[in-house]
Protein backbone atom coordinates (compact mmCIF):
# COMPACT_ATOMS: atom_id res chain seq x y z
CA UNK A 1 0.00 0.00 0.00
CA UNK A 2 1.03 3.55 -0.50
CA UNK A 3 0.90 6.59 1.76
CA UNK A 4 -2.45 7.80 0.40
CA UNK A 5 -4.12 4.48 1.16
CA UNK A 6 -2.70 4.45 4.70
CA UNK A 7 -3.87 8.03 5.30
CA UNK A 8 -7.32 7.10 4.00
CA UNK A 9 -7.36 4.09 6.34
CA UNK A 10 -6.40 6.35 9.29
CA UNK A 11 -9.13 8.84 8.37
CA UNK A 12 -11.75 6.07 8.17
CA UNK A 13 -10.60 4.70 11.54
CA UNK A 14 -11.00 8.13 13.16
CA UNK A 15 -14.34 8.82 11.45
CA UNK A 16 -15.71 5.46 12.54
CA UNK A 17 -14.39 5.87 16.12
CA UNK A 18 -16.86 6.18 18.96
CA UNK A 19 -17.56 9.82 19.89
CA UNK A 20 -17.29 11.15 23.42
CA UNK A 21 -20.51 12.70 24.57
CA UNK A 22 -20.58 16.47 24.58
CA UNK A 23 -17.13 16.81 23.00
CA UNK A 24 -15.32 16.62 19.68
CA UNK A 25 -13.14 13.82 21.00
CA UNK A 26 -13.43 10.17 20.12
CA UNK A 27 -12.18 6.85 21.35
CA UNK A 28 -9.69 5.15 19.01
CA UNK A 29 -7.59 2.08 19.24
CA UNK A 30 -4.32 3.67 20.20
CA UNK A 31 -1.96 0.84 19.09
CA UNK A 32 -3.73 0.60 15.73
CA UNK A 33 -3.54 4.37 15.11
CA UNK A 34 0.10 4.49 16.22
CA UNK A 35 0.97 1.56 13.92
CA UNK A 36 -0.68 3.34 10.99
CA UNK A 37 1.16 6.58 11.78
CA UNK A 38 4.42 4.64 12.08
CA UNK A 39 3.84 2.94 8.71
CA UNK A 40 3.07 6.31 7.14
CA UNK A 41 6.29 7.75 8.61
CA UNK A 42 8.29 4.92 7.08
CA UNK A 43 6.51 5.29 3.76
CA UNK A 44 6.92 9.05 3.55
CA UNK A 45 10.67 9.11 2.89
CA UNK A 46 10.20 6.53 0.14
CA UNK A 47 7.23 8.44 -1.28
CA UNK A 48 9.12 11.71 -1.06
CA UNK A 49 12.09 10.03 -2.74
CA UNK A 50 9.83 8.72 -5.53
CA UNK A 51 8.25 12.17 -5.85
CA UNK A 52 11.71 13.73 -6.01
CA UNK A 53 12.69 11.16 -8.62
CA UNK A 54 9.54 11.92 -10.59
CA UNK A 55 10.26 15.63 -10.35
CA UNK A 56 13.84 15.04 -11.40
CA UNK A 57 12.60 12.87 -14.26
CA UNK A 58 10.10 15.56 -15.11
CA UNK A 59 12.85 18.15 -15.10
CA UNK A 60 15.03 15.87 -17.22
CA UNK A 61 12.14 15.27 -19.62
CA UNK A 62 11.47 19.00 -19.80
CA UNK A 63 15.18 19.71 -20.36
CA UNK A 64 15.40 17.00 -23.01
CA UNK A 65 12.26 18.44 -24.63
CA UNK A 66 13.83 21.89 -24.63
CA UNK A 67 17.07 20.50 -26.06
CA UNK A 68 15.12 18.69 -28.78
CA UNK A 69 13.09 21.84 -29.47
CA UNK A 70 16.33 23.82 -29.76
CA UNK A 71 17.77 21.19 -32.12
CA UNK A 72 14.62 21.37 -34.23
CA UNK A 73 14.77 25.17 -34.25
CA UNK A 74 18.46 25.07 -35.19
CA UNK A 75 17.75 22.61 -38.02
CA UNK A 76 14.85 24.78 -39.17
CA UNK A 77 17.07 27.85 -39.16
CA UNK A 78 19.78 25.97 -41.05
CA UNK A 79 17.22 24.79 -43.58
CA UNK A 80 15.82 28.31 -43.88
CA UNK A 81 19.36 29.65 -44.40
CA UNK A 82 20.03 26.94 -46.98
CA UNK A 83 16.78 27.66 -48.78
CA UNK A 84 17.45 31.38 -48.63
CA UNK A 85 20.94 30.77 -49.95
CA UNK A 86 19.57 28.53 -52.70
CA UNK A 87 17.01 31.20 -53.53
CA UNK A 88 19.76 33.81 -53.64
CA UNK A 89 21.83 31.50 -55.83
CA UNK A 90 18.78 31.02 -58.04
CA UNK A 91 18.24 34.77 -58.29
CA UNK A 92 21.92 35.29 -59.05
CA UNK A 93 21.75 32.57 -61.71
CA UNK A 94 18.68 34.18 -63.27
CA UNK A 95 20.41 37.56 -63.31
CA UNK A 96 23.54 36.00 -64.81
CA UNK A 97 21.45 34.21 -67.44
CA UNK A 98 19.71 37.46 -68.37
CA UNK A 99 23.06 39.23 -68.61
CA UNK A 100 24.44 36.43 -70.79
CA UNK A 101 21.36 36.57 -73.02
CA UNK A 102 21.77 40.31 -73.46
CA UNK A 103 25.48 39.97 -74.09
CA UNK A 104 24.87 37.12 -76.56
CA UNK A 105 22.26 39.17 -78.41
CA UNK A 106 24.67 42.11 -78.68
CA UNK A 107 27.51 39.84 -79.82
CA UNK A 108 25.24 38.13 -82.33
CA UNK A 109 24.14 41.50 -83.73
CA UNK A 110 27.76 42.66 -83.96
CA UNK A 111 28.80 39.49 -85.77
CA UNK A 112 25.82 39.78 -88.13
CA UNK A 113 26.80 43.36 -89.01
CA UNK A 114 30.43 42.31 -89.55
CA UNK A 115 29.29 39.40 -91.72
CA UNK A 116 26.98 41.66 -93.72
CA UNK A 117 29.81 44.18 -94.20
CA UNK A 118 32.21 41.41 -95.27
CA UNK A 119 29.70 39.95 -97.73
CA UNK A 120 28.89 43.42 -99.08
CA UNK A 121 32.60 44.10 -99.64
CA UNK A 122 33.05 40.76 -101.41
CA UNK A 123 29.97 41.38 -103.56
CA UNK A 124 31.26 44.86 -104.45
CA UNK A 125 34.59 43.34 -105.49
CA UNK A 126 32.75 40.68 -107.48
CA UNK A 127 30.60 43.38 -109.10
CA UNK A 128 33.70 45.29 -110.18
CA UNK A 129 35.23 42.09 -111.52
CA UNK A 130 32.01 41.30 -113.40
CA UNK A 131 31.87 44.83 -114.83
CA UNK A 132 35.45 44.50 -116.05
CA UNK A 133 34.64 41.08 -117.48
CA UNK A 134 31.58 42.53 -119.24
CA UNK A 135 33.70 45.33 -120.66
CA UNK A 136 36.20 42.78 -121.95
CA UNK A 137 33.36 40.73 -123.43
CA UNK A 138 31.85 43.85 -125.01
CA UNK A 139 35.21 44.84 -126.54
CA UNK A 140 35.74 41.30 -127.78
CA UNK A 141 32.31 41.29 -129.35
CA UNK A 142 32.94 44.68 -130.89
CA UNK A 143 36.20 43.40 -132.38
CA UNK A 144 34.48 40.31 -133.58
CA UNK A 145 31.75 42.37 -135.22
CA UNK A 146 34.36 44.65 -136.72
CA UNK A 147 36.23 41.70 -138.17
CA UNK A 148 33.06 40.26 -139.65
CA UNK A 149 32.30 43.59 -141.31
CA UNK A 150 35.83 43.76 -142.65
CA UNK A 151 35.47 40.30 -144.09
CA UNK A 152 32.25 41.34 -145.78
CA UNK A 153 33.56 44.70 -146.98
CA UNK A 154 35.26 44.91 -150.36
CA UNK A 155 38.96 44.79 -150.28
CA UNK A 156 40.58 48.11 -150.34
CA UNK A 157 41.99 49.09 -153.66
CA UNK A 158 45.65 49.13 -153.93
CA UNK A 159 47.62 51.71 -155.88
CA UNK A 160 48.16 49.42 -158.81
CA UNK A 161 44.54 48.65 -159.04
CA UNK A 162 43.80 52.29 -159.05
CA UNK A 163 46.14 52.94 -161.93
CA UNK A 164 44.72 50.11 -163.86
CA UNK A 165 41.30 51.38 -163.38
CA UNK A 166 42.36 54.85 -164.44
CA UNK A 167 44.00 53.66 -167.59
CA UNK A 168 41.17 51.98 -168.90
Amino acid sequence: MDVQERLTELAVLIEDAKSMPLSASCIVNRPLVLDLIDEIRHMLPEAVHRADALLADREEVVLEGRREANRIIDRARSEADRLTSEHEVYLAAVAEAQALRSQSALESERQRRETDDYIDAKLATFEITLQKSLQIVDRARDRLRGQIYQDLAPEPLTYVDELYDEGR
